[in-house]
């Protein structure tokens, strides 16, 4: 990872004109939506239940630290099996759909990244945060930050633009790996966590609205407890 530049804030632009004043390409055909992947989930579970905090005693932001820092570790795991694919080349910009996310430093000042450059940016932020103990303690008796409901937030957006990413920019070749069924389990767990939390605003995830309609509903009977692949 590089080094980090620190920021706390985000950019994203919705609007079928690029930056020069051209319009943006007409939008591509969502492959990801069609049935023949949307069906294809790992999973023996009800997302509901597996993210709402287990008990009342059991410390929410113990739950929203664990549950972040698993997040961040299978979504930087994902992305590493595209990253060969994802270069400065072929993803000018940090895109998902007619979005396109900047990055700000700490002056403030606003950086047109290409998408390899944003990632390793976002991974390296996350990285530093949850290996900071006194951000995300992992010591008994230790306080959590006022601070921190607000800092997992930043990073449950951050890691949504990478899955987004993912979807948008490199899902021919998540398909070419065989590993949709993975991405598509991730993507409906992570989703169903940050609603269940209230992590991430509408208005940042609504992009991938039709997405989320279709993998965050509850599978048939006969799929759960097997694997769904190919």
């Amino acid at each position: 990872m590089g080094v980090l530049v620190c920021c706390d804030c985000f950019f994203y632009r919705k609007s079928k004109t690029k930056p020069n004043g051209k319009k943006a390409p007409a939008e591509e055909k969502k492959h990801y939506m069609e049935p023949e992947y949307t069906k294809v989930r790992v999973m023996d579970f009800d997302l509901k239940d597996l993210v709402a905090l287990p008990t009342k005693e059991i410390d929410l932001n113990e739950w929203l630290a664990s549950n972040t820092t698993t997040f961040f570790n299978l979504i930087n795991l994902q992305y590493s099996t595209i990253s060969e694919f994802c270069t400065g080349d072929t993803c000018q910009a940090m895109t998902a759909c007619n979005t396109i996310y900047y990055w700000y430093d700490e002056r403030g000042k606003k950086t047109k990244c290409t998408a390899p450059q944003y990632v390793d940016l976002v991974m390296t932020f996350v990285q530093k945060l949850v290996t900071d103990e006194d951000i995300f303690p992992t010591k008994y008796g230790k306080d959590f930050p006022n601070s921190f409901e607000s800092l997992v937030k930043k990073v449950c957006r951050y890691l949504f633009h990478v899955l987004a990413h993912i979807y948008w920019a490199h899902f021919k070749e998540t398909v070419a790996l065989e590993l949709q069924g993975h991405l598509n389990t991730l993507f409906a767990h992570f989703i169903v966590f940050v609603r269940e939390f209230n992590l991430v605003e509408p208005k940042e995830t609504c992009i991938m609205d039709d997405l989320s309609e279709v993998l965050c509903a509850p599978l048939p009977p006969h799929t759960h407890n097997h694997v769904t692949e190919r």
